[in-house]
């Protein structure tokens, strides 16, 4: 079942985060044994994000109006309800292939109740066939995360101190490593809630944000862009992780260090709605004293209420409920293995 053609469709909004978990799942399923096709509208970031490319994987250009894919292969992801173009979906009349709808990761109480729920196609191209919500997920009753095989055994073997040197990373005496990568700063006080009172190395990979005034006691080291395996040795590097969106959020928590992320910005303020779900599940067996600094920061970053005067999470507490939380998600399938599970049951 591993050696199947699939056929995985991407269109990138911004930000690249669609095009970051696309990529990590083709690779996964390539390195599984399966055949792949990346379809995307915009392939610029691979040349940082994926340089090598990736064995099994192959990457073609969104198909137009005029554009014939040729036969399409035994599984066919939409991710991110990208809508497939009319002429792909007249193909897969052809062929029927598992048509999977891959949804964004979400806490939501939704997500157990919709996911690999059946969508009968009743008009266009595609009229009278079925597609399949996948949900990725925090609980058994969803999809998981993408988590590849071989990535803990990694991350237990991995020379921190070797690949800083690499970097041109040098932390100076009682500094702490933190990493920055998010889509703005709320403001000082949010950032230096979250940090406490340590002198600080603050690592911000790409365009450096715009930043506020900081205090002497933090410095910033501006990175290049980092390929995806570089970006997860940064988060393994690190004291604490600034992240946002999905991709990153989901190598923070493989990473097992402390970490804040920065939910997507929605106009209509759902984002505060999905942040709290996350936080409900994060949080449900951390130290009630803990648990209620690690939200405050995290609202407070997020721009939910004002950072000034909060005093920051305690470390230790913090960092056990990261191990604990790792640890949880760790006993569950990952993605790519209950994506070829389903697969194998529904055909």
């Amino acid at each position: 079942m591993s050696h199947r053609q699939w056929d995985v469709f991407c269109r990138v909004i911004d930000n690249h985060g669609d095009l970051g978990v696309c990529w990590r799942l083709a690779a996964d399923l390539a390195a599984r044994g399966a055949r792949v096709r990346l379809w995307v509208d915009d392939a610029r970031a691979l040349s940082w994000m994926a340089p090598q490319g990736a064995p099994g994987v192959e990457v073609r250009a969104w198909p137009g109006p005029a554009d014939d894919t040729g036969p399409l292969g035994e599984v066919v992801i939409e991710a991110f309800g990208c809508e497939l173009p009319p002429a792909v979906q007249a193909r897969l009349a052809e062929t029927a292939p598992a048509w999977i709808n891959l949804e964004y990761l979400s806490a939501e109480s939704y997500v157990e109740r919709s996911h690999r729920l059946r969508s009968p196609q009743m008009h266009g191209p595609a009229r009278g066939l079925e597609k399949w919500f996948f949900y990725p997920g925090f609980t058994p009753a969803t999809g998981g995360l993408l988590r590849e095989p071989a990535l803990m055994h990694e991350r237990r073997q991995f020379d921190r101190a070797a690949w800083l040197a690499a970097q041109g990373i040098a932390a100076r005496p009682g500094e702490q490593l933190a990493s920055l990568f998010c889509y703005r700063v709320p403001s000082a006080q949010a950032l230096l809630a979250c940090l406490g009172a340590a002198p600080t190395l603050l690592l911000v990979p790409g365009p450096l944000p715009a930043l506020p005034e900081l205090p002497a006691s933090v410095r910033i080291q501006s990175l290049p862009y980092l390929a995806q395996p570089g970006f997860d040795r940064l988060l393994w590097s690190c004291d604490l992780n600034f992240v946002r969106g999905e991709d990153s959020l989901v190598r923070a928590t493989w990473a097992g260090q402390p970490f804040v992320w920065q939910i997507y910005p929605q106009d209509d303020g759902a984002h505060e709605a999905k942040l709290e779900a996350f936080l409900a599940r994060f949080l449900a067996g951390a130290d009630p004293g803990v648990g209620a600094d690690i939200r405050r920061c995290w609202r407070a970053w997020n721009g939910f209420v004002a950072g000034e005067g909060s005093a920051p999470p305690d470390r230790a507490g913090w960092q056990a409920c990261c191990s604990a939380w790792r640890e949880q998600l760790l006993a569950q399938p990952d993605l790519v293995t209950q994506l070829m599970r389903f697969i194998g049951e529904s055909r």
